[in-house]
């Protein structure tokens, strides 16, 4: 009994500390550090090694686990940097408390260390442990840490800690730039030395402070702490403001804003988030700009400030709270910020909804411009700012890439990591304050916080709080909402008016058993609300009329809906039910009331069309629908008729975790342009294709299988080789692994049609290496299955094919000479020099090469072998200097030497220079979104 007692104590009064003493050295960009280190082992188990973090390691190499995460997300900055832009860490010496030497080594990922103790840590037992190292910081390009081109230095992660020993094991986190190592609550005492002239600013609370030789010394100390932030700066931005709670210490940019305005801002939001979390612990609280900028307000709030539509107080109040509640919460609730980041974030994202609630209800989402002439018609005008947190939170639901709040955070897709998930988290709060009432939420969050502040806790500790005391069974919150991705989607099947009562028909669409709410709506004015629960395929509820012309589902939008187009029913007869059309120009947010059409003129560009005017009639919203139609129709100035486009197609998304079978697509696409003059073809296709990814969700790698019918019907009364009409069966098989530093991607074709069958095969390969040298390699080889066609029409081409699938974007399709000639799609032979007798009607393989010299200015050389129906195979090659500006998008070839001779030598050698481009803004689009997605 007497021996529990005191483990007990010991525990209780057990703390981890770290003394460390730092030197900063201004020419070198280094830090010397001697720290002294003591570890408590607070489990059960007994520890024969520590495991240390040292995530200032992570830019040592581009094999770590940050460079593999920036390539990832097409960042190639790490890749490139040169060494000594670089941070690593040297370590010296690592020993006991009696300077005996202890083993060490470094983990694969580089910035994680294992250490083999001399003799264990018994369960309740400390462990000194000493280290001498030395830290080169990098620059703050890569991750905003380390030392800035002004001079200034952003300290985080600069010094080496233990890792986190937790439910039988160690939580090995590498640093991935997401800000979340975990570490145990310490106290510290650090002198840190650093050249005069700088001054430093830290949460930390100073002892002492003094001038030795060319350095100040500062001796700062904290208890309970989680990392230590230091910002040198010679220029001081940081303002100090002081209320009766806490010193907040920021260089948040406030543009305009006058220092007493400030003042009164930030005595409001330390004020809220003081009443509504509690006490802060800790006499300071650091917030940089530096920390906004990692974790910014997404949306209007980033356009430059000339543009912004939001008073300044309210962006600086809410850039305020937004990171004062994060920092707050990181220094103070000591949860694994990677593995149950869903806790801080719900709690973060739930006060700032509740903020702009009680200071802001009548903010608009689009600020000031909602009340510009050309906008304010728009349902996204009429949004309030609270409304992006369910609208961008269901864009990755709508796209099928939602992944569970309980996520650890480096499996998620940056905008899942960075957005949706956080907006999620609040929204589930607020869920479940509407649900429950009587400010449940609310008295549980602030018992959370005061009962748990600065301990070491897991998730399961705050779903235990929201649940004591709950007035509902609210197991469903953490089964559905935080541990899957299942959607809610309901709607109302059917209503019936008897009487004064109404019987109304619930269906449950996804069979994720959760509340709804069913509102009652006279004019718009709400009449009535009531919760319905167990609802799991369909139910019959008898509501009370109460002069309701319409009932509505989720008509407040506070429960996070998949759907809300069928989510309401007039009872004014069966024509008030239907949904009227609503016109709108270009594109806007989903308004369920409405069958909505959207316009926008569209201008393209052919050689034979000219500039085609036209106005393109769709259906799509900012959130992605499974049904979608485009139209355009347009006037071809060339040729002065008619021509255009059309699709509709259907999207079936797939959400079971266990297959990856993902998404099902049906379409049906038309055109008709014109390939020649006075020649025009009309294009029906029907197809469908099936998309398959990893488990992975981050993973660039995907699958693709679609199966096509190509029906070409062309002008019977110009002179064409081969019968102006005809079909073609088409199947293709794709995987693609889109990276920065390594791309893979190869394709198996089959094409079937009455006069020819074929098979292709296609793999692209590109390279970054470690020198910033990047090689490309491209293969082609394509068989006729049997061949009757009396022309080169559906031939295999070295260099321009003939593209009768319609395919492709080409300027001038028939063009065989002129600026329109040149144009060149990569595919089939992938050739660019114009060689003679470039088709082959059996077989064809080829190679493609290229290698750059200089950044974007690239060697390359193509060679094959074709072989016609008669004849003997052909050895064909060409090399010259490619301009890869942009690849794939906008590139530039000149040749030089082929079976041609030296080119650059011959007659018209500027009509043998090839271009690639493309013009299409959605493809464009995609380079800056695909870090996102």
């Amino acid at each position: 009994m007497y021996s529990a007692f005191l483990c007990l104590c010991c525990t209780l009064g057990a703390q981890n500390s770290h003394k460390i003493n730092a030197t900063l050295h201004q020419e070198t960009n280094s830090i010397n550090i001697q720290q002294e280190v003591v570890f408590f082992n607070s489990s059960k188990d007994t520890l024969n090694s520590i495991y240390l973090t040292d995530w200032n390691n992570a830019y040592a190499s581009k094999k770590t686990a940050l460079a593999r995460r920036f390539a990832e997300e097409f960042d190639k900055s790490l890749h490139l940097a040169k060494d000594k832009e670089r941070g690593y860490t040297n370590v010296i010496s690592i020993t006991d408390r009696n300077f005996n030497f202890l083993k060490w080594e470094r983990l694969p990922a580089g910035d994680l260390i294992r250490v083999q103790l001399n003799f264990p840590i018994y369960p309740g037992q400390e462990y000194t442990f000493k280290l001498s190292y030395t830290v080169q910081l990098p620059r703050s390009k890569f991750t905003r840490y380390g030392h800035t081109p002004q001079g200034n230095y952003n300290l985080r992660y600069w010094y080496i800690s233990p890792a986190v020993y937790r439910d039988g094991e160690w939580k090995l986190y590498s640093n991935t730039d997401l800000d979340d190592q975990y570490t145990y609550a310490s106290d510290y005492e650090l002198v840190f030395n650093y050249p005069k002239g700088y001054k430093l600013h830290s949460d930390l609370n100073v002892a002492s402070g003094q001038e030795v030789e060319n350095y100040m010394q500062i001796i700062l100390n904290g208890k309970d702490r989680g990392d230590l932030k230091l910002f040198l700066e010679r220029d001081r931005t940081f303002e100090y403001f002081q209320n009766e709670k806490l010193t907040l210490i920021t260089n948040i940019e406030a543009r305009g804003m006058q220092d007493v305005f400030k003042a009164i801002s930030v005595d409001k939001v330390i004020n809220f988030i003081h009443r509504n979390l509690g006490s802060y612990p800790h006499e300071r609280l650091l917030v940089s700009d530096l920390d906004y900028k990692k974790n910014p307000l997404y949306g209007l709030n980033q356009l430059p400030s000339f543009l912004r539509p939001f008073p300044e107080e309210f962006q600086y109040e809410l850039k305020l709270l937004k990171t004062s509640l994060k920092n707050w919460l990181e220094n103070t609730v000591y949860v694994d910020p990677r593995g149950e980041r869903w806790t801080t974030d719900a709690i973060q994202n739930y006060l700032m909804i509740k903020y702009v609630d009680e200071y802001y209800p009548d903010m608009k989402l689009l600020g000031k411009v909602s009340n510009l002439f050309i906008v304010r018609s728009f349902h996204l005008a009429k949004l309030n700012f609270n409304d992006q947190y369910p609208f961008l939170s269901m864009l990755m639901a709508r796209r099928n890439q939602d992944q569970p709040l309980s996520t650890p955070a480096d499996s998620l897709v940056k905008f899942n990591e960075k957005i949706s998930n956080k907006y999620k988290a609040g929204l589930g709060l607020v869920y479940l304050d509407n649900y429950l009432m009587q400010n449940h939420i609310d008295n549980r969050i602030r018992t959370f916080y005061k009962e748990q502040s600065l301990k070491d806790i897991n998730a399961s500790y705050f779903e235990d709080y929201l649940k004591e005391g709950s007035p509902k069974d609210i197991d469903w919150f953490f089964d559905f909402y935080i541990r899957s991705r299942d959607q809610i989607d309901f709607k109302i099947k059917k209503a019936k008016k008897v009487g004064d009562s109404v019987y109304v028909t619930i269906k449950n669409k996804s069979g994720t058993n959760v509340p709804i709410t069913l509102f009652g709506l006279k004019k718009d004015s709400v009449v009535s609300k009531q919760w319905f629960t167990d609802i799991k395929e369909e139910e019959t509820f008898k509501i009370a009329r109460n002069g309701a012309e319409r009932l509505v589902l989720n008509y407040d939008k506070t429960i996070p809906e998949f759907n809300q187009r069928d989510n309401w029913k007039s009872l004014n007869g069966f024509f008030s039910s239907n949904k009227k059309l609503q016109f709108k120009f270009f594109k806007d947010a989903e308004n369920p009331y409405y069958n909505q059409i959207f316009f926008v003129p569209t201008v393209t560009f052919n050689v034979y069309d000219k500039l085609t005017p036209g106005l393109r009639l769709h259906n799509k919203t900012f959130l992605r629908r499974p049904f979608v139609f485009d139209l355009q129709p347009a006037y071809s100035s060339g040729e002065r008729t008619l021509v255009g486009s059309g699709s509709i197609a259907y999207i079936r998304d797939l959400r079971k975790d266990d297959q990856n079978l993902f998404r099902i697509s049906y379409s049906l696409r038309a055109s008709t342009f014109h390939f020649a003059p006075a020649s025009r073809f009309i294009s029906i296709t029907p197809s469908v294709s099936l998309s398959f990814r990893t488990n992975d969700f981050r993973s660039n790698k995907l699958e693709r299988f679609q199966a096509r019918y190509v029906n070409i019907i062309r002008n019977r009364s110009i002179d064409v080789e081969t019968d102006p009409d005809y079909s073609v069966f088409n199947a293709r098989y794709r995987y693609s692994d889109n990276g920065i530093v390594r791309f893979l991607s190869y394709f198996a074709d089959v094409q079937v049609a009455q006069d020819f069958a074929k098979i292709a095969f296609s793999l692209n390969y590109r390279k970054l290496f470690q020198n910033n040298r990047q090689l490309n390699l491209r293969l082609f080889a394509g068989k006729f299955i049997y061949n009757s066609t009396n022309s080169d029409f559906f031939s295999f081409a070295l260099d321009r094919p003939t593209d009768y699938l319609f395919d492709f974007n080409y300027l001038g399709r028939s063009e065989d000479s002129g600026i329109f000639s040149q144009q060149i799609i990569i595919a089939e032979g992938g050739f660019k020099s114009q060689l003679e007798d470039p088709f082959s009607n059996n077989w064809l393989v080829t190679g493609n090469a290229s290698f750059n010299l200089w950044k974007w200015v690239e060697l390359y050389g193509d060679v094959g072998l074709l072989k016609n129906q008669t004849g003997n195979p052909r050895f064909v090659y060409d090399s010259g200097i490619r301009l890869n500006l942009v690849t794939d998008y906008f590139e530039l070839y000149f040749p030089l030497y082929s079976n041609k001779g030296f080119e650059p030598s011959q007659p018209n050698y500027d009509q043998q220079i090839r271009f690639v481009v493309t013009l299409s803004p959605r493809t464009l689009l995609g380079l800056f979104t695909r870090k996102w997605f």
